[in-house]
């Protein structure tokens, strides 16, 4: 008998793709989760573009845990407004609920477990990382809860504007109906499918033909997590360096006014050129804080690279599966050949029973080969449906891959350039203080 074996998915001949294909068309439909669209939607019919949604307030409250202690935490507000009727020129009424990020981590933790092909947006991080030395890392300061808040909505529109993410049910429910939500999200039994870490370490270390394309993409989601993180550290050091330059320009404006009490026809430009000083020392406030919305925006694919790194995850392990049904299969039809010839190819203790035991009869041989049979029957059907699934799963991942790449690229590119543009606004102010500051010292 021949042993079947696991077909890496990309590397079979066109013939045996082309014939696949057509499997495909007609089981594809099962395939598929149960909330997932058998398609994607194009890009003007996602609810983004159906939707105004936005997370417009922040508050800080006080409640019980279900450990019955009491605790703080924050609630943000929702506020959804449908465009169709605004168009129609009818003024939509705005609808709005409150949710906990708890809440939010778990509308994710649904999302990562029922689209596992999907990279799933990130949400903004919990506690305050990569900041600089005068910044809060306390989760419950004003200015981190709102750069939280933006960064809520913001996760909220990347999902309203995913061509499959954007038709989920249990996700149109969180932004619309406030009460019972919890309990919808735990009857799709999501749990359930969700993969143990110990079960996706073990097919990482074992799996034996992992596919090349999804082994680069796992070492490049660990190089840009790498070159962000360092990035962002870079950032932070320069702007506790910037803090105290600014801030040291404070002292110019002291000395400046303290000399210019001594002096009669120095006074006035002495004065002048101290409040100009103190001006620009005061402005690295409103600068720093405006850089950490860049840093948000660096963090958010710090945190994608792990979204990244999911999908590689469930890559192999739907490839280990695959590997071991197809060496299950093999070992069964072994035994099969062996109970039908009287021959043993390798040392068992079943092997060692019979000859301390003696053979067995011709009807229980019977017995055991019709059992293998069907086994080895379930088998290839299971090897069959694995293969389908797999491939399946590679061709809806590396299509969202590929969109995520171009969005990648187009937001990185913007968020460059924007900190650039920053950055040289901020010499040209410094620039502009230095002029105004000769301008007070010519007029003495």
């Amino acid at each position: 008998m021949e042993s079947a074996e696991p077909e890496p998915s990309g590397s079979r001949p066109e013939e045996e793709e082309e014939e696949d294909e057509e499997e495909d068309e007609e089981e594809d439909g099962a395939l598929l989760p149960p909330e997932q669209p058998a398609a994607a939607v194009r890009m003007e019919d996602c609810l983004a573009k159906k939707m105004e949604i936005t997370v417009s307030e922040a508050e800080k409250r006080t409640g019980r845990n279900a450990m019955n202690i009491q605790e703080t935490y924050t609630a943000y507000l929702i506020e959804t407004r449908a465009v169709e009727s605004q168009s129609e020129g009818q003024c939509a009424p705005v609808e709005s609920l409150w949710r906990r990020y708890s809440e939010f981590e778990l509308l994710r933790n649904y999302l990562s477990v029922t689209y596992p092909h999907i990279v799933v947006p990130p949400l903004p991080e919990k506690r305050a990382d990569f900041v600089w030395h005068k910044l809060s890392a306390d989760n419950m300061d004003p200015d981190f809860v709102e750069r939280r808040r933006i960064g809520l909505e913001n996760f909220l529109l990347r999902v309203a504007s995913h061509p499959v993410l954007c038709q989920d049910k249990i996700f149109y429910s969180f932004l619309t109906q406030e009460g019972g939500w919890k309990e919808m999200v735990n009857e799709t039994g999501f749990q359930l499918k969700a993969d143990s870490r110990l079960k996706a370490l073990n097919a990482t270390f074992r799996v034996k033909n992992p596919d090349k394309r999804f082994t680069e993409l796992k070492h490049y989601s660990d190089e840009l997590q790498s070159v962000i993180s360092h990035l962002l550290r870079v950032r932070a050091r320069v702007a506790d360096r910037l803090y105290g330059v600014y801030k040291v320009h404070g002292n110019y404006g002291r000395v400046f006014s303290e000399w210019s009490a001594i002096e009669k026809e120095m006074g006035d430009g002495l004065q002048s050129a101290g409040h100009h000083m103190d001006v620009y020392a005061a402005s690295i406030d409103d600068i720093l804080e405006e850089e950490e919305h860049y840093a948000d925006q660096l963090k958010e694919y710090l945190f994608y690279a792990e979204a990244l790194r999911a999908v590689c995850r469930k890559h192999e392990l739907m490839q280990y599966d695959l590997e071991m049904a197809a060496q299950d299969l093999t070992s069964k039809k072994q035994q099969c050949e062996e109970l039908a010839t009287g021959t043993v190819r390798t040392f068992s203790l079943k092997g060692m029973t019979s000859k301390l035991f003696g053979q067995e009869t011709p009807e229980q041989r019977e017995a055991k080969i019709k059992v293998l049979e069907e086994q080895i029957q379930e088998g290839e059907e299971q090897l069959k449906s694995k293969n389908l699934e797999g491939r399946d799963f590679v061709k809806s991942a590396w299509a969202d891959i590929e969109r995520f790449k171009e969005q990648k690229n187009h937001d990185l590119k913007e968020a460059l350039i924007s900190y650039a543009v920053m950055q040289i606004s901020m010499c040209k102010k410094g620039i502009q203080v230095w002029t105004n500051a000769k301008e007070c010292f010519s007029k003495m």
